[in-house]
């Protein structure tokens, strides 16, 4: 057979496996489909309890690469994780935000998708927990690893021995996954890039949504860090850890569970080079610059508190005036009171 004859029969044989892996995942109790990266996911419900969401969806890429997504009835945070299979290792991206198997059968259906006797490595993009809590259902599990999320544990797992410069590599067996930090929204924070698809995985880093900064200076170099990575390099799409905006481009009310006409999953390369600048014009609480929605929740909260204690102090101040000035009239009038007596 010919060397064409042989890729057509390894295509056939590739989807043929995972179309067993959707029939297992979907036998886990797993909603899974085949789609573009442009599909619409479930957009859950105002009223949860009166229309009941499926927890987990499961969407193909190919053969090898799913993404899954945390119902928004589930969590409002709505995460999503990616799974990237090789030939001698799968790759799971970040663990969800709910960690009860039997609310979340998130172990149940990744491992269902991933082929028999093949190892698992599970990851995180970064700490927060809405990244990490599903992580008890892979603990223990046999042929299945599962990376700290603590910075020395990111930092051992990888070899990053100058954080946050260099860059990693994972090996899954002819599909290779590159590991670059991008501390900013959290200090953990790293993304990845399959060679194999050209897709980002970046996390809070870059998603269709607020992009909050615990450093706005650290993000601002990961940000050039990692466009001058992609620069010369295919992407196809980055797909960022959650959606927050509908397709106009107007947020979602914060911990909302109903999130009609949601923006596409994954965004550009454009995107991805076009946030340095987008970073570096912010203003250092709440910007919008083009697609970007960045803000620095910890100095808002700041400016918050002192705005709020400025307007108490004020307030006691004012008081304070007014009893003395209200006890100096009553003296007044009692000093006058007692000489028109006499």
């Amino acid at each position: 057979m010919n060397c064409m004859g042989n890729r057509a029969l390894i295509r056939r044989a590739l989807w043929a496996l995972g179309g067993v892996a959707i029939a297992a995942a979907t036998a886990a109790g797993a909603q899974v489909e085949v789609r573009p990266l442009t599909a619409h996911w479930n957009e859950g419900s105002a009223d949860c309890a009166a229309h009941p969401q499926p927890p987990l969806e499961v969407h193909r890429i190919d053969a090898r690469t799913y993404v899954l997504r945390e119902n928004p009835c589930s969590t409002w945070e709505a995460p999503f994780m990616y799974l990237v299979i090789g030939d001698t290792r799968a790759l799971l991206i970040d663990t969800g935000d709910v960690a009860d198997p039997r609310k979340m059968p998130l172990a149940r259906t990744v491992l269902r998708l991933v082929p028999s006797h093949t190892p698992l490595l599970v990851v995180h993009t970064h700490r927060h927990l809405d990244h990490r809590a599903g992580d008890p259902q892979f603990v223990h599990r046999p042929n299945v690893d599962v990376v700290g999320y603590d910075l020395a544990s990111v930092k051992h797992f990888y070899g990053f021995n100058h954080w946050p410069e260099g860059r990693a590599q994972i090996d899954l067996g002819n599909r290779i996954v590159d590991v670059i930090p991008a501390p900013g929204h959290e200090a953990t924070h790293v993304v990845f890039y399959d060679r194999n698809t050209t897709l980002l995985f970046s996390g809070d880093f870059l998603m269709p949504g607020r992009l909050m900064l615990d450093d706005p200076a650290a993000d601002l170099a990961s940000a050039e860090r990692v466009a001058a990575f992609a620069r010369n390099l295919p992407v196809s799409g980055v797909l960022g850890g959650h959606i927050e905006e509908d397709a106009a481009g107007k947020l979602f009310p914060w911990q909302s569970t109903d999130h009609p006409h949601e923006h596409d999953l994954a965004m550009t390369k454009q995107d991805l080079l076009a946030l340095p600048a987008a970073l570096q014009s912010f203003n250092g609480f709440y910007s919008r610059t083009g697609k970007f929605v960045i803000t620095d929740p910890i100095r808002n909260l700041e400016a918050l508190v002192g705005v709020t204690l400025a307007t108490l102090v004020a307030l006691i101040t004012g008081v304070v005036i007014y009893l003395r000035r209200r006890a100096r009239r009553r003296s007044v009038a009692i000093v006058s009171g007692g000489r028109a007596a006499s």
